[in-house]
């Protein structure tokens, strides 16, 4: 398996290498020193276990490695090396932070070594995709034309293009979401979208697309008219169950929340009832929400807003789904609130593993919130500045993986 790698800029990432020697010099003779100032690892180590040292390396450094020499390039291009690196070391969430200039290109953010690489998408000239991620694969549809969708490893630039059904290009709003299977690397793509009924605000026409890469195909949708409520645009698998947010269509007058959610069993589509039968209520009022797969736990990251204007963001908490009830994790605390400056009442935030991210559509700044040791940290500063006021940002985490792809 060929990768491009250029996507390590070393204007931003400084990676100082280090010559080592791991043999010692008593099982050396004398006249060896003597006609060599350095030693080869490959001489004095076995194949096997250069291989796990070499996987134990940041991702940057794996590429660089294989720049080092034909062996060297070999091992880490190799099946057996690609196969082994996933079960040698668990690595962090990276985030994927770019602007609405219309470009692929943007930062991804390694929390491990905590540095920025310059790195580009697989895909057209422009910035308006829904995107989403699981297990090394990123799932993007193209908002305009509505009839591209990509899946990509970001890593090794290797990528596939799966054609949309005709009929699911026509919607209002839309959600993606997509789940990758470990063990077969077979992959679910869910697409909720929503398209309003002709000349009635009130009742929207929901529909849920299902494709399978095993049989490479999409299954017959699921469509429902929901009156009071539209879908929109987020949604993720998990546990085999598709969740995705929808949104209050009612006027001014109502006073409940303006946020709920429901569920689609994707493992047993037909003892899935009517969707409206499955809502769940959201914790509290909200201003924004965003879903997340956590070690297969639902996750929602949410912008908490103001008892008399529900509309105005006061702060963001995190909850989990257990069952049909949400359990408070966290609430950020008020100076990293202020840390943003001017927040949006809507914001970006993904999630994997113990950690979530959490980013300002209105500057570069990232905020991280580690689930286990439930500690609030700042990445280190983006090198992407704004240019000008009404520039935008936003991004998406996605698990950093040679070993898989579409």
């Amino acid at each position: 398996m060929e990768w491009e790698t250029p996507w390590v800029d070393d204007k931003v990432v400084d990676i100082k290498g280090e010559t080592g020697i791991l043999a010692s010099y008593s099982e050396l003779s004398d006249e060896d020193v003597k006609e060599n100032n350095f030693i080869s690892i490959d001489s004095v180590l076995p194949d096997e276990l250069l291989e796990r040292i070499l996987a134990y390396l940041p991702i940057a450094s794996i590429f660089r490695a294989g720049s080092v020499c034909k062996k060297w390039n070999e091992i880490v291009h190799s099946r057996r090396f690609l196969q082994n690196i996933s079960s040698v070391v668990s690595r962090k969430p990276w985030y994927f932070m770019f602007t609405s200039a219309g470009e692929p290109a943007g930062r991804a953010y390694d929390p491990m070594v905590r540095k920025w690489y310059s790195i580009e998408l697989r895909c057209d000239g422009t910035s308006r995709w829904f995107i989403d991620s699981s297990c090394g694969l990123v799932c993007f549809i193209d908002h305009d034309t509505r009839n591209q969708l990509y899946v990509c490893n970001p890593i090794t630039k290797i990528s596939e293009k799966v054609e949309m059904p005709q009929c699911s290009r026509d919607f209002d709003y839309s959600g993606l979401a997509i789940s990758v299977d470990r063990s077969s690397h077979s992959y679910t793509i869910a697409v909720v979208i929503s398209k309003d009924t002709p000349d009635d605000f009130v009742n929207w026409i929901l529909s849920i697309y299902i494709y399978c890469s095993e049989v490479m195909m999409w299954v017959s949708p699921v469509t429902e008219t929901l009156t009071g409520w539209r879908g929109g645009d987020d949604c993720v698998i998990c546990d085999g169950v598709l969740y995705f947010l929808i949104y209050s269509t009612r006027g001014l007058g109502f006073t409940g929340n303006r946020h709920g959610l429901l569920t689609y069993n994707l493992s047993s589509p037909s003892s899935s009832g009517m969707l409206i039968d499955s809502f769940i209520p959201v914790p509290c009022c909200l201003t924004c929400g965003r879903l997340m797969n956590l070690k297969d736990k639902l996750v929602l990251v949410g912008g908490i807003g103001k008892q008399e204007q529900p509309g105005i963001i006061k702060g963001i908490g995190i909850w989990v789904l257990k069952g049909k009830d949400w359990e408070e994790v966290a609430r950020m605390p008020h100076k990293y609130f202020q840390g943003f400056g001017e927040f949006d009442d809507v914001f970006a935030s993904s999630g994997f593993d113990n950690l979530i991210y959490i980013q300002s559509y209105g500057a570069p700044c990232l905020l991280m919130f580690d689930m286990k040791l439930k500690e609030w940290k700042w990445s280190q500063k983006c090198p992407v500045l704004k240019r000008f006021p009404l520039q935008l940002f936003t991004g998406f985490c996605f698990e950093p993986r040679l070993d898989i792809s579409p």
